[in-house]
């Protein structure tokens, strides 16, 4: 299953992210980001499913708190880079 990683820049943000996606009704995890998708140390990632990506940008839109970046997640693992 395709999955999205926002990538924040601190544990605070991403807890914030989930926070709306969640009011939003979309489930997020928080996480530590994956080994080499965080720049610059460690960071934080909140995981939505593919299938509600449109709704999470827009509702973490809403809220004001756009992502570092953003990646997709395939079934196999492989991480690729989308945008932020």
């Amino acid at each position: 299953m395709l999955s999205y990683l926002f990538i924040c820049r601190s544990v605070t943000y991403a807890q914030r992210t989930a926070k709306a996606l969640e009011s939003a009704g979309i489930s997020a995890v928080v996480a530590r980001a994956p080994h080499g998708l965080a720049s610059g140390g460690c960071a934080y990632c909140v995981r939505v499913p593919g299938v509600r990506i449109a709704q999470a940008l827009i509702a973490i839109k809403n809220a004001g708190l756009p992502p570092a970046r953003v990646y997709t997640q395939s079934g196999s693992g492989h991480f690729r880079e989308v945008g932020a």
